[in-house]
């Protein structure tokens, strides 16, 4: 039901408000902020009982340009669901979310059945297909429907009631900063934050031969068993300070054999690990 011709890199959808209701990100996130636009830009549609916005771009589940059903084919149509979640993310952010419960609401069939999808086109008469209005769709959608009752409920909360408490607790919508980056045989990283801790994950057991800014002041540290089938050595955040880079290699305990290779992982700088990912993968969180 996806239009293949849409790069993976290029899909846009709407699950990212996921990580504001709960409780991951706050809703003045810059990176949720700018999601946000890009999702209003490319999928959301203004109808005369509100707005809605579709599941992503490329998306082919739904009746066809002229109106006829979806057949295997066919263009993604707005679904009411999704109104309810924005309504959740404006909830968060210090927004009435009666706008979209009102939405919902009047996107209803005849007898006040939410469907799955509503029609965000020009008007199709002869196939009764009209804007804000019930698709051929399935109706009701059970989960739309759930999706209305909690947001009224969250209205009444003053927060989503779906959102898990001990989750909430660990992060209240803040984006935690880890205090230890981790390096993996099998997962290598290239950089790590200014003030973070460096743990080497090996394995087996090996010396770590290792020096900062071009192998300067080195050292050698044994790793430990760390409980999890990994053998860790830790540079911690204070031995790291002067670093602009951290280099090591190793060598195993049970061939005694060197790898032959040395690892460079950068500290700090202009770009952290999360703007890799983003220019690697261009993400727009």
């Amino acid at each position: 039901m996806l239009n293949t011709e849409v790069p993976a890199d290029e899909e846009i959808s709407i699950d990212f408000l996921q990580l504001v209701r709960l409780g991951l990100r706050g809703a003045d996130d810059a990176r949720i902020q700018d999601s946000i636009k890009i999702v209003d830009a490319l999928l959301k549609t203004d109808t005369p009982n509100g707005s809605v916005w579709r599941r992503y771009n490329g998306d082919g589940y739904g009746e066809h340009d002229d109106g006829r059903p979806f057949d295997g084919t066919g263009r993604g149509r707005a679904w009411p669901l999704l109104a309810g979640e924005r309504g959740h993310f404006e909830l968060v952010a210090g927004n009435d979310p009666l706008p979209y419960l009102k939405a919902m609401a009047a996107m209803t069939g005849p007898s006040g059945m939410i469907p799955e999808q509503v029609w965000d086109s020009a008007a199709v008469p002869e196939r009764r297909l009209f804007p804000g209005r019930p698709t051929g769709s399935a109706m009701p959608l059970a989960w739309a429907h759930a999706e209305f009752i909690k947001l009224l409920i969250s209205r009444h909360l003053g927060y989503p009631v779906d959102r898990p408490e001990a989750v909430w607790r660990r992060y209240g919508g803040r984006r935690s900063v880890a205090q230890c980056a981790v390096w993996c045989w099998h997962a290598r990283i290239d950089q790590i934050e200014r003030g973070a801790a460096l743990m080497i994950a090996l394995p087996r057991a090996a010396l770590v031969h290792w020096g900062m800014n071009g192998w300067q002041t080195v050292a050698d540290g044994e790793t430990q068993e760390t409980g999890l089938g990994l053998h860790g050595f830790e540079l911690d955040a204070s031995s790291l300070s002067p670093a602009r880079f951290i280099d090591f290699t190793f060598r195993w305990h049970d061939t005694q054999d060197w790898v032959r290779e040395d690892f460079h992982v950068a500290v700090g700088g202009e770009h952290s690990s999360v703007n890799t990912m983003q220019k690697r993968f261009r993400l727009p969180l």
